[in-house]
């Protein structure tokens, strides 16, 4: 093993991990908290014991997380059997931009059926449940798995790396934009405006409000980036649009309380 460079890539993943998490945490957690507590989707703020578990289990994730990169494209003897390309005239800027959202459309459909089977009875207390420990999430819940989960997480990058080309800049962005999006899904507050959840596009993305009520209820809303499995095998909380006009509306009712106090 290249320690060096696994060092690297471990770095690399923490930076990421810390740089994203972290200042959400810091602005909806600490700075804003006050300001903007009736906008969390539950009510309560998580203990401080419960962020040091995430941040814990976090760790671990991201340890596992550089393994994979490590294995597949900075050894000799797997690098050249896997998909990954480096120049993009090999296969156009086409191709190039259609990939991103290919590769999304896999993860989703990736992490929706793995996430269901951990669902299952005899896996969820020994891969999944200390995710669940999360039942009110905050941003350090991201990358808070089991060493077990982390490392079927991880598969997503072998995964990619034998099904379709892809180039470092994918998979830059990929691994920044699930972050990002994972950190949403576990903010513990609701980003999009009121009427998203039913918008012709906004319908079929995740919200964080669809996860919460995933962390909070341990069933239903299984999807990642996008609700198209959920909805299309009946897996989506019938209450899910209830609830998120109900904390998307919270503004509007607090600028109404607001004025007849004033």
């Amino acid at each position: 093993m290249n320690w060096k460079t696994f060092v690297w890539l471990l770095l690399d993943n923490a930076d990421k991990y810390f740089l994203i998490a972290g200042p959400a945490f810091i602005i909806f957690y600490i700075l804003l908290r006050k300001r903007i507590s009736y906008k969390k989707i539950q009510p309560d703020f998580p203990k401080r014991t419960h962020y040091v578990r995430e941040i814990i289990f976090s760790t671990f994730s991201i340890i596992i997380f550089s393994v994979p990169p490590l294995l597949m494209l900075y050894s000799d003897t797997i690098r050249p059997h896997t998909t990954f390309y480096t120049s993009i005239a090999e296969y156009g800027w086409l191709y190039a931009f259609l990939a991103f959202p290919l590769m999304l459309l896999i993860h989703d459909t990736y992490f929706y059926w793995m996430h269901r089977l951990l669902h299952h009875p005899k896996l969820f207390r020994l891969f999944h449940l200390v995710h669940h420990r999360s039942t009110n999430p905050s941003p350090w819940a991201a990358y808070s798995f089991h060493p077990l989960e982390a490392i079927m997480e991880s598969l997503i990058f072998v995964i990619f790396l034998f099904t379709i080309p892809v180039h470092s800049i994918h998979l830059m962005l990929f691994f920044v934009f699930s972050l990002v999006y994972n950190v949403y899904g576990h903010l513990g507050f609701e980003l999009y405006p009121k009427g998203f959840n039913k918008h012709a596009v906004g319908k079929w993305l995740n919200t964080s409000v669809c996860h919460n009520m995933h962390h909070q209820y341990f069933k239903g809303n299984y999807g990642l980036y996008f609700t198209i499995w959920d909805r299309a095998m009946g897996t989506l909380n019938p209450n899910y649009d209830t609830v998120f006009a109900e904390v998307a509306s919270r503004k509007d009712l607090k600028a109404k309380i607001d004025s007849v106090e004033n």
